[in-house]
């Protein structure tokens, strides 16, 4: 699966500044950015779809977007593979 953003967060996967995540053999995930998915597992695995929304919410603000906007970018989270049972590893 070749997506363009990460199907845990959404962040886009070519701002990853790791250049992505990795599988458990080591070689790059496609899937998910490195801050979600290293070596092959998920770096919060407890983290419900509620939570990440909310992760992100904070990163953005932090980046300078009104909290008012954020949801536009944390709206679509809950349908990523992650999420809707699609995982992709």
């Amino acid at each position: 699966m070749n997506t363009k953003n990460c199907q845990s967060c959404g962040m886009p996967l070519n701002r990853d500044e790791n250049g992505g995540a990795t599988n458990a053999d080591g070689s790059r995930c496609e899937s998910y950015c490195s801050h979600c998915f290293v070596g092959g597992r998920f770096t919060q695995p407890d983290l419900s779809v509620t939570q990440m929304q909310e992760r992100v919410r904070e990163k953005l603000c932090e980046f300078g977007i009104p909290r008012a906007f954020t949801w536009i970018f944390t709206r679509k989270i809950p349908k990523l593979s992650r999420w809707s049972g699609g995982r992709s590893f």
